[in-house]
């Protein structure tokens, strides 16, 4: 069959458009580890670029292979893994994001990746909580003259399948004796680029009718991986620490 010139160009268009950037923190020491990790991922099937930050301990792969396959081949490289978030190359530095309490009684930050165009993680960590559970939410406003009272009303765009609790209902958090509280946990149709500018907003209790006890606006994060090592500025817990579970196996 003969395929004329026009239609190769169509071709190699649509087959780049299935070529996703994917970023990982992959833990890592050294510079034999890096090797170690380039040359696993080389041989996976639809790899096309893999590049390697070892100071914040960063992979980023280019290509259309599928995550779980990505995944388990780091996990063949006996390091452990962490997918930090996937989108088009051009699209992938807009698709993260991140919300920082800074009190003066709550502390915390709040990041948001998506992961693919259905699912985006969100990672949390809280200090300066009452103990015990506090609803939260992604509210529509970004607006903090009043504090968690002029944030408006729990985001809920009207989405096809979507579940019947609205969008930006986040569940609830369990802070400690200590009053910190950490959460890893991705949600179901949720477009990061659509946050940026709202808040969050954390409640005293898991009653969201309150008016909720502190807020934060929603901002563009400047990498998906931004403050790659850090999950939280107020205490310093890094990314090994925070979970011994990949959150892919939690849902809000």
């Amino acid at each position: 069959m003969n395929i004329r010139s026009c239609d190769c160009i169509l071709l190699t268009k649509s087959w780049s458009l299935v070529f996703n950037q994917t970023e990982y923190m992959v833990d890592m020491k050294c510079e034999g580890c890096v090797d170690a990790v380039k040359q696993k991922l080389q041989t996976v099937t639809g790899v096309k670029n893999v590049e390697v930050d070892l100071s914040n301990q960063v992979v980023r792969i280019l290509g259309s292979s599928p995550l779980k396959t990505m995944t388990e081949a780091l996990e063949q490289t006996g390091r452990k893994a962490r997918l930090v978030g996937q989108g088009v190359p051009e699209d992938f530095l807009v698709s993260a994001a991140v919300a920082e309490f800074k009190g003066p009684d709550v502390f915390g930050v709040v990041r948001l990746a998506q992961v693919n165009m259905e699912l985006a993680r969100i990672e949390a960590n809280f200090s300066g909580l009452s103990p015990g559970k506090h609803g939260w939410s992604i509210n529509e406003f970004g607006d903090l003259t009043k504090g968690a009272v002029s944030t408006g009303r729990v985001y809920n765009p009207k989405i096809e399948g979507s579940a019947k609790e609205p969008l930006g209902d986040l569940g609830t958090v369990v802070a400690d004796e200590k009053g910190e509280a950490f959460f890893s946990g991705v949600k179901e149709m949720l477009r990061v680029a659509d946050l940026i500018g709202r808040s969050i907003v954390v409640y005293g209790t898991e009653d969201k009718s309150d008016s909720g006890v502190t807020a934060a606006v929603i901002a563009r994060s400047a990498g998906v991986g931004e403050n790659y090592k850090k999950i939280c500025a107020c205490d310093g817990t890094i990314i090994w620490e925070s979970s011994s579970n990949d959150f892919v196996a939690s849902k809000v």
